[in-house]
């Protein structure tokens, strides 16, 4: 990823403290943000994408957490075990039913923790997902949200054809969005994000 997945992180752990949580972590996948496991009690990181997984559970054993990370091929309806919040990782706008997966996270945890693009990002508008977005934070917010910020954030690149090596795979929309980059160097693209946790 082109943004500072690092600083990013800071921001959600400095919005919620995971230390001595069991967390169920969604949209763990590519084991970006796994990083705060070492103060989690344990994790259960769950990715519907089998390769992205398989980067999850090598990212878990560079970093050494096997202890108290377990990564889970699968959805997170299918998910049955308890924790002490469900952490979903830029990914509540990819699930087709965002209000189902926020109903049946509070049946496994307590608190829930949201971490998504912002709406009217650039950057989700250049991948063609501003209305699925729209749609996940809809649900957030008709869930309740106890606590909501919004953190700036973008996305860096080289040029043109880093960009399109990143995301060219994910067909003509996104393709055609990105077209207006094409005679640009050292550019960024605006990705601001949200934070929130759900009232109890």
């Amino acid at each position: 990823m082109a943004a500072d997945i690092a600083a990013i992180m800071r921001s959600i752990e400095a919005f919620y403290d995971f230390t001595g949580r069991s967390v169920i972590h969604v949209g763990a996948g590519g084991g970006q943000f796994v990083g705060y496991a070492g103060r989690a009690r344990k994790v259960l990181g769950v990715d519907p994408d089998a390769d992205a997984v398989e980067r999850l559970k090598a990212a878990v054993r560079q970093k050494r957490l096997e202890d108290r990370f377990t990564a889970l091929h699968g959805d997170i309806l299918t998910v049955t075990a308890r924790a002490d919040v469900v952490f979903f990782e830029f990914c509540l706008h990819e699930i087709v039913d965002p209000r189902a997966a926020l109903r049946h996270a509070r049946e496994l945890a307590p608190e829930i923790l949201v971490a998504d693009h912002a709406p009217g990002s650039a950057w989700a508008w250049c991948m063609c997902e501003g209305e699925k977005v729209q749609r996940g934070w809809a649900a957030a917010e008709e869930a309740g949200l106890a606590q909501d910020r919004r953190f700036e954030s973008v996305q860096r690149f080289h040029d043109y054809a880093e960009l399109h090596a990143k995301v060219g795979a994910l067909g003509e929309c996104v393709i055609r969005r990105i077209a207006d980059y094409r005679e640009r160097t050292d550019f960024t693209v605006d990705m601001p994000y949200r934070v929130a946790r759900l009232a109890g």
